[in-house]
């Protein structure tokens, strides 16, 4: 089958795969995307028809990656457990609600569909996220992966390690082949590195280990959040729609939080399973503002421990220097002709997107919090559905013209996150006002590198 024909049949599939997801989500309320933070199912932001046209004379000779991993199980099935623990007594004390009856099926469903594919892998939907990414980047780069399978090119798949972003990197590199099969050839075998992808992990970084356990600015910041009234308010009315009054007024104000965040955490994962726990619906258990709070929490404690946090400290981005720095070495390489590879894929996880996207200064992560004034939405743009959701990717194409009179080529980088051409920051200078392109040189002078 011919490169373009593979194309435009692996594109129909996968637009025939998206609607039937479109309509499992729907039903698990893809219209509250807003509440379920970083664990927010992945969409492209922009559409590829609307790109800025390539200058004239630039060809794309390079292409390179940084994803999380898709949507995924839950971590364990600690939140399903103690949510149905509450329910069982409560059902054996006679304290539930008609609706407060119909949340345990739905709960061991997710359950089940978790355990069915192992805690904390990758699910369909996710598998699905990283080849109709891989898809869309052949369809906005086709010289490109022509050039490679044509060459032979190497195609560099890097990941943490961590069988969820293996799986990750497993699912888009045969979306590439899917939609070009001559690019089999060219698709390396993952390889490990902990210390670019898994780096808030690593000895190295001790101090940041130090700061998420032990760092007394982090601790009164989450606890302020955490003791906003709306919580105990939100978690009040999240027990009384689902246990008699009786029985809710056995159940301390802890006891209560604990027990709607739990529910809130599966609401969360439930889109991530839409294929394996299809029909499953949590919607009705957690009203919309509730559901919103409980996101709003869950953000605070991501904005602190991996975004922008606190103004003044590095603490939870600067230890991203080590991708930005491979970021730019390997377009430094290919530009240098130091580098064969066609593309380099990395898959990792939010612990090292969201830093990054804080050290680039991407949009929703470029304000800290003062420790004065908590987080808040009213006051902050970062959203964890905007800057880490599952799949959450960042791209940088390299574009090559003809050599000028000194016999040296010129190359250009366009930036994409979440597949929205994204300008970089305003003390780098693109080819033109409004333009997505940069001239490598100035990106260079831009971040002290040359």
């Amino acid at each position: 089958m011919k490169r373009t024909a593979a194309l435009a049949a692996a594109l129909a599939t996968a637009l025939a795969a998206t609607l039937a997801t479109a309509g499992t989500a729907a039903a698990q309320g893809a219209a509250r995307a807003d509440s379920y933070g970083t664990k927010t199912p992945y969409a492209p932001q922009q559409d590829l028809r609307r790109y800025q046209p390539v200058p004239a004379g630039y060809v794309p000779v390079f292409t390179e990656n940084v994803a999380r991993h898709g949507s995924r199980a839950m971590s364990d099935s600690e939140d399903g457990d103690a949510v149905l623990a509450l329910l069982d007594q409560a059902e054996q004390a006679g304290g539930l609600t008609g609706l407060g009856a119909q949340l345990a099926p739905q709960v061991r469903a997710l359950l089940d569909a978790g355990a069915s594919i192992g805690y904390g892998n990758l699910s369909a939907r996710g598998a699905d996220e990283q080849r109709r990414t891989a898809l869309r980047m052949e369809q906005r780069l086709p010289g490109l992966f022509d050039a490679i399978a044509a060459q032979g090119a190497p195609i560099v798949v890097e990941t943490s390690g961590v069988a969820r972003a293996t799986a990750s990197a497993d699912a888009f590199t045969a979306g590439l082949v899917e939609g070009e099969p001559a690019l089999a050839g060219s698709v390396g075998a993952p390889i490990t590195d902990k210390n670019l992808l898994y780096f808030h992990k690593q000895p190295q970084n001790a101090a940041y280990q130090a700061y998420v356990a032990n760092d007394p600015q982090l601790a009164a910041a989450l606890a302020a959040v955490d003791a906003d009234p709306r919580t105990a308010e939100a978690a009040r009315h999240t027990v009384g729609r689902l246990f008699t009054a009786a029985f809710a007024a056995t159940l301390t104000a802890e006891r209560q939080t604990a027990f709607a965040r739990s529910l809130y955490a599966l609401y969360s994962a439930a889109p991530d399973l839409s294929v394996e726990a299809r029909g499953t619906d949590l919607d009705r258990f957690l009203t919309p503002p509730d559901a919103q709070w409980f996101g709003y929490l869950d953000d605070a404690e991501e904005f602190y421990q991996k975004g922008p946090g606190f103004t003044g400290r590095t603490i939870t981005y600067e230890m991203a220097g080590v991708l930005l720095d491979d970021l730019f070495a390997q377009v430094e390489h290919k530009a240098a002709g130091t580098s064969s590879a066609g593309a380099v894929l990395r898959f990792t996880h939010a612990e090292e997107i969201e830093p990054l996207a804080a050290l680039l200064g991407l949009p929703g992560s470029t304000r800290q919090a003062d420790p004065a004034h908590p987080y808040s939405y009213a006051d902050n743009p970062w959203r964890g559905a905007e800057v880490a959701p599952m799949a959450a990717n960042l791209q940088w194409d390299l574009y090559r013209t003809a050599a000028d009179a000194a016999g040296r080529p010129g190359y250009l980088v366009r930036m994409f996150y979440n597949e929205k051409e994204t300008a970089f920051k305003d003390a780098c200078h693109p080819i033109a006002k409004g333009s997505s392109f940069y001239d490598l040189d100035e990106l260079e002078r831009c971040f002290g590198r040359s």
